[in-house]
């Protein structure tokens, strides 16, 4: 058996990709439009990482998208936390849990999805404004 991806559905997909893309720093590998069925297939992964694929299933029709809490989170390490958030804040988005142990961060998608960000290796020490800085939300 190998594990193939991990498929998200989204309401936006020009939000979505913004964020997987441009503020988490996902790349498309490849798309997928049928007009037949009204929806299109987006395929992300980290640069340099086919094989940690998430899908980005965006159905035309609209519809209202739970917070998806039965789904858990996707979980991508980081060589720095610190700047990994930072990059995300700059671009506007909400650090629900801090890196206030220098290890553990949580995002969400502009659908709610939870995104934990674990540093590389050991945890960086503690530093401002992230040691105390409050949660925001839930994750």
């Amino acid at each position: 058996m190998k594990y193939l991806h991990t498929m998200v559905r989204v309401g936006d997909l020009d939000k979505a990709l913004d964020f997987y893309c441009n503020k988490l720093g996902l790349e498309q590998l490849r798309r997928v439009d049928v007009e037949a069925g009204r929806f299109s297939l987006v395929f992300l992964a980290p640069p340099g990482q086919s094989e940690a694929q998430v899908e980005l299933t965006h159905n035309w029709d609209p519809e209202v998208l739970g917070e998806g809490r039965n789904f858990g989170h996707l979980a991508y390490e980081v060589d720095d936390i610190y700047a990994a958030c930072e990059r995300l804040m700059d671009g506007g988005v909400t650090i629900n849990r801090p890196p206030r142990d220098g290890r553990m961060a949580f995002v969400r998608s502009p659908d709610n999805v939870s995104i934990e960000l674990l540093q590389k290796g050991a945890a960086l020490p503690p530093q401002e404004p992230w040691a105390s800085m409050p949660n925001t939300g839930h994750w």
